[in-house]
């Protein structure tokens, strides 16, 4: 069975009624998802996790290539799924750029991980 996040990003775009659940999954569930962030804040990221980060940061440049001059949070819902859709076409663009980024990636955890080291030791 996949999960949910595996089912978001294999389907096709987000309906409103999707959107609305994962608003109240979230909402129900955040305390859980802030101790695990604050759990693995302190561990390196695996490079599943890199490459899924490498892949958010290309998704995002695609978005605002798309966009122009427009914030994501000013369009519709309907907008939203168009622009979803968009992105589900570009997905080849998505990966060439994320390999791109890949080392920036490693090279910001690394960094992020060497600065909470030298917090906690001072």
């Amino acid at each position: 069975m996949q999960s949910f996040r595996e089912y978001i990003v294999t389907n096709e775009a987000m309906t409103m009624a999707t959107r609305q659940k994962m608003k109240a999954a979230f909402r129900k569930n955040k305390a859980k998802i802030a101790l695990g962030r604050k759990k693995a804040a302190k561990k390196l990221a695996s490079p599943e996790k890199l490459k899924a980060r490498a892949q958010k940061q290309a998704r995002n440049v695609l978005i605002k290539k798309l966009l122009k001059n427009k914030s994501k949070n000013q369009l519709s819902y309907a907008e939203r799924q168009a622009l979803e859709v968009k992105l589900a076409k570009k997905q080849g663009a998505v990966l060439k750029i994320a390999k791109k980024l890949l080392p920036a990636v490693k090279k910001a955890d690394r960094e992020k991980m060497k600065a909470r080291r030298n917090d906690q030791s001072s």
